[in-house]
């Protein structure tokens, strides 16, 4: 097979001719290093590699009837262990980290056959949009290196996009899937709270904002990978019901009959949303209605910058408890040299954010919770732009020297609501190109952005659909019936 070939086929089609004994899983794992090997100097995707290592592994690989075994995987560079691989969360405070065990996450994955060949960049602690950590410097967007990926699940989807790997681990804690699915013209999906493995060592991330999946290439690995990785944990905070069915079934089938779909095109942080992810959402919701769908605008009565106010009260309190845990682990009190500065800003802020502010934000989440599912009595799916435009350049959205170091002035000496009030001004000018992910994040729902939309220069630019919770069939099925439209633009 040449690398041609390689890069033209998704993970299900490289997992059936190792299984049909066409190609062997090392051999693959050689395609995809000598991808790397000429992609990822320009991208800055992949910042831990181990080729070698893995390839040894695919030899040892028994074969067996996973629909995803043998393929080249990448994980993220936060979360996902990997036994004795670093995992730094893009932090230079954690270079030195190794993990001492796999992750459930990845422990489920290699149960299916996939071979580890390494980490994806990430932001620090992965708490931007873009993926420009100061430790290993910005990922590039394969689409046109001048842009940004996104993030903070940026690596992967330049990995994807690429054609390192046919799909990479990702994860989702306020669009960090969705977002760079939207920048590179991937398919990217936020699960069901609760639906993929946690742990071990924790029985939720970010509340139950955060949620480990992949980014993929097609709809089909996509429900490949939801049906392998769905899970019942008895020790995690949430629980999701298993999917009976097959999600792969339902991307083949397609929607089995109209439905009733809101659609908006309205920031609910109140910012400007470009003509490019107007004419997405409106192609895509006129195609719909030709399909017999029934098409209304539409949108719940939440207060989208009140909700962001207490996404962000949710990032302070956890940041603040990081730099708690590395402090006791390092034996000494960081400072704002030792991080970046929005990681720092939050932590200090989260110095402030008492036991009733941080119960109150919860308590936002879930009405905003309540609201949705009334929503959802009324309409099927909800369908946004995933981003409100195209992927910004690098650099663009990271703080230059002088604004960093007056922001750290000021947060010291700032009480708490001004600290709050700070923190969404330091986040409003990216908050700005992605104000529409963070809504399921708190209330727990399905999402997923599609590639259906290139604007100029070739950029792409996702439509966001969600359903209510537990129902990510109805998104597969509607993915699969847009993957076979003309409105289908993936990343090349």
């Amino acid at each position: 097979m040449d690398i041609l070939t390689y890069k033209s086929l998704d993970a299900g089609d490289l997992a059936e001719l190792v299984r049909k004994k066409e190609m062997k899983a090392s051999e693959l794992v050689l395609l995809s290093r000598q991808v790397y090997e000429k992609e990822n100097p320009g991208l800055n995707a992949v910042v831990y590699e181990r080729f070698e290592q893995a390839s040894k592994e695919a030899d040892r690989l028994k074969l067996h009837s996973s629909p995803l075994s043998g393929v080249p995987f990448l994980l993220k560079n936060i979360s996902q262990a990997l036994k004795g691989a670093p995992l730094t969360s893009g932090s230079r405070l954690l270079k030195d980290y190794a993990a001492p065990r796999d992750s459930h996450f990845t422990r489920k994955l290699k149960d299916a056959g996939l071979v580890m060949c390494g980490h994806t960049n990430t932001p620090e602690f992965g708490l931007k949009n873009i993926t420009e950590p100061a430790s290993f410097g910005p990922s590039r967007n394969p689409v046109n290196q001048r842009y940004s990926p996104g993030g903070s699940s940026g690596g992967a989807a330049a990995a994807v996009a690429s054609g390192i790997v046919p799909a990479a681990g990702a994860s989702d804690g306020g669009g960090s899937i969705r977002i760079p699915a939207s920048f590179t013209g991937l398919t990217g999906l936020k699960p069901t709270r609760g639906r993929t493995p946690v742990g071990p060592g924790t029985g939720r991330q970010w509340q139950g904002a955060a949620i480990d999946f992949v980014i993929t290439r097609s709809v089909r690995d996509c429900a490949l990978f939801l049906e392998v990785l769905q899970t019942i944990q008895p020790e995690a905070a949430f629980q999701t019901p298993l999917y009976e069915g097959r999600y792969t079934d339902c991307v083949k089938a397609g929607l089995p009959k109209a439905l009733r779909i809101g659609f908006s095109n309205v920031s609910p942080a109140g910012t400007p949303v470009s003509e490019d992810a107007v004419k997405a959402v409106s192609n895509t919701v006129k195609w719909l209605e030709k399909e017999g769908h029934h098409i209304e605008e539409a949108m719940a009565e939440i207060d989208g910058i009140d909700l962001m106010k207490q996404y962000y009260t949710m990032n302070s309190g956890e940041m603040a408890a990081v730099v708690k845990t590395l402090e006791h682990a390092f034996g000494r009190v960081l400072t704002s040299g030792d991080m970046e500065v929005e990681s720092w800003v939050l932590a200090e802020a989260g110095k402030h954010v008492t036991a009733a502010d941080y119960s109150l934000s919860l308590a936002a989440w879930d009405r905003a919770s309540e609201r949705m599912a009334a929503f959802h009595k009324s309409y099927d799916l909800f369908i946004t732009p995933a981003t409100a435009s195209t992927a910004p350049e690098v650099g663009q959205l990271t703080m230059g020297s002088t604004s960093r170091e007056r922001l750290i002035e000021r947060i010291s000496s700032a009480d708490g609501r001004r600290q709050q009030e700070m923190i969404y001004e330091m986040f409003l000018p990216s908050l700005t190109y992605t104000p529409f992910t963070q809504l399921a994040n708190l209330t727990g729902q399905p999402a997923v952005s599609l590639p259906v939309y290139k604007a100029t220069e070739g950029l792409p630019l996702g439509v966001q659909v969600m359903a209510s919770k537990g129902r990510e069939d109805l998104l597969f099925a509607l993915a699969g019936d847009l993957e076979r439209s003309t409105l289908w633009c993936p990343s090349p």
